[in-house]
C-alpha cells in the first residue's frame, strides 16, 4: 500500500513538466444575462480591469469564449499570487459576470502517452471495435397483452 501511494504521488509530481512550482488555475466568468454586451464592456472599461489583468507574475495560458456560458481563462501563476488574481477579479468583473475558479492541471502529454501506450498493445477482439447493430424495422403490429378489467387496489 504505502509502494502504491509512493508511485502515485511521484506521478502527479512527474506531470509538473517545468517543476517551478507554479499551479494552474481556470477560471469561468459566467455572463450576467441581466446585462447587455454593451454594459458588460462598460462595466470591464469603468473597473480597468483589461488594463489591469493579469497581475505581474500572472501568465494567461488560453482566453476563450464559450457561446451561453461566457469567458474561460486559464492562468499560471506561483501560489502567493493566488490571492491578488482573486482580488483582481473581484475588483473587475463582479457585477458583470458570476465567477468560478478550479484547480487545473495539465493532462495532455500524460492522455497522448496513455494513448500511444494502448495502440501498442494487443488488438481488442474484432467485435469490440464495431458499435451494436439496431434492430431492424419490422411491418408486424406489437402484440400487447389485454388490459385487465379488473380495477387494482393501490
Amino acid at each position: 500500500m504505502s509502494l502504491a501511494l509512493m508511485l502515485f504521488a511521484f506521478e502527479l509530481h512527474s506531470q509538473d513538466a517545468d517543476g517551478d512550482g507554479k499551479i494552474m488555475l481556470t477560471v469561468i466568468l459566467r455572463h450576467d444575462q441581466t446585462k447587455t454586451l454593451d454594459e458588460i464592456d462598460d462595466h470591464l472599461a469603468k473597473t480597468g480591469f483589461r488594463k489591469q489583468f493579469p497581475p505581474d507574475g500572472v501568465e494567461i495560458l488560453s482566453y476563450h469564449i464559450v457561446m451561453g456560458v461566457g469567458h474561460i481563462i486559464t492562468l499560471r501563476l506561483p501560489p502567493d499570487k493566488l490571492r491578488e488574481v482573486n482580488l483582481a477579479f473581484e475588483h473587475g468583473v463582479w457585477g458583470a459576470f458570476h465567477t468560478e475558479f478550479y484547480p487545473t492541471y495539465d493532462y495532455l502529454k500524460v492522455f497522448y502517452e496513455m494513448k500511444q501506450k494502448d495502440s501498442q498493445g494487443a488488438e481488442p477482439p474484432e467485435n469490440e471495435n464495431k458499435p451494436a447493430e439496431s434492430p431492424k424495422p419490422t411491418t408486424e403490429k406489437p402484440i400487447h397483452p389485454k388490459k385487465s378489467s379488473k380495477r387494482s387496489n393501490q
